[in-house]
């Protein structure tokens, strides 16, 4: 059973009425018994439930707005409108690892967005699970004429300009350092740089954004969906939000750096001023208390043996409790 058989069963249904196989088959173009068994096989991969009712035949649980490249130009205004160029897959294993297998070759602003992620990553090598139709996966690439070292901080710019269009949509969100998103102290959202290039320049970078309209469910943290903080937005609407202010911000930070961002970090970050605990990957944690970021986006703690600064890597962040 193919990926396309699968799509194109959910996206006959995606009204959220009651279709018959007889007329779903009838659109595709295919047998009663091939819709069967895309509608199983989607339910088996995509973790959906489709209600089967004798007489009217299949009906979603919730409408699902799928992606589409129009709708999302449509709400493109300024910068974003004219550097970005809009692809969409619908299933794939990583936007961010197919953007970077191309990203000496793909042009400067190309967004890659996905229905469905197999492979979805985050930082430090977790996964990004998702709901289909309940949340936004995707990548872009842009190019500095900087070079690596001079990129630092970057994930903390990606993460204000998210945060500014989640405040102006009614989210009270808080930045966690150095790639989350929260809402009332669940992940709402990811980022994720990639980079390749020289030390001195030029740099391609990927950005990778994840973000829940909808929980996923159980995904081993604490996760939220815009949806619990009374959002309601269209799919497409909120890619063009979004990119739209990433043009912006991304263009401040290629001209002026994280400096730029610092004291508008600092008002969205979460734990500023608490007890934190930050365990690298190896080695000892080290607590203090939070004492926000410098202009290189590096993370200040106040310890017992003075400050120190620590940059984003192998580092988590979490209240001690």
């Amino acid at each position: 059973m193919s990926d396309a058989h699968a799509f194109a069963a959910l996206r006959a249904l995606a009204d959220g009425r009651f279709h018959s196989g007889e007329d779903i088959a009838r659109a595709l173009g295919c047998s009663r018994t091939l819709v069967w068994q895309a509608i199983r096989d989607a339910e088996a991969d995509f973790g959906l439930t489709v209600f089967k009712v004798r007489g009217q035949g299949y009906k979603l649980p919730e409408l699902i707005e799928w992606l589409d490249v129009a709708a999302v130009r449509e709400h493109l205004a300024g910068p974003a409108a004219e550097t970005f160029t809009l692809a969409l897959a619908e299933r794939i294993d990583s936007t961010n690892t197919q953007l970077m297998r191309r990203s000496d070759s793909a042009p400067h602003g190309l967004i890659l967005a996905a229905e469905w992620q197999d492979a979805g990553r985050g930082r430090l090598g977790r996964s990004w699970r998702m709901r289909l139709g309940g949340a936004l996966a995707f990548s872009l690439l842009w190019r500095f004429d900087k070079g690596l070292a001079e990129l630092s901080g970057l994930s903390l710019a990606v993460g204000v300009a998210l945060a500014r269009v989640l405040e102006r949509l009614g989210a009270p969100v808080a930045l966690k350092w150095p790639n989350d998103v929260l809402l009332s102290g669940k992940k709402l959202s990811g980022v994720l740089i990639e980079l390749s290039g020289e030390v001195q320049g030029p740099a391609a970078v990927v950005i990778g954004v994840g973000i829940n309209l909808a929980a996923p469910g159980d995904v081993g943290q604490p996760v939220a969906g815009l949806a619990e903080a009374g959002v309601k937005i269209g799919r497409n609407a909120l890619l063009a939000e979004l990119l739209n202010e990433l043009a912006l911000v991304l263009t401040d930070f290629s001209e002026h750096g994280f400096a730029a961002f610092r004291d508008e970090w600092q008002r969205y970050a979460a734990y500023l001023g608490q007890a934190v605990r930050l365990s690298p990957a190896q080695g000892e944690p080290v607590e203090g208390l939070f004492a926000g970021v410098d202009e290189r986006g590096a993370l200040l703690i106040d310890t017992d043996a003075g400050a120190r600064a620590l940059f984003a890597g192998e580092l988590s962040l979490r209240p001690v409790s």
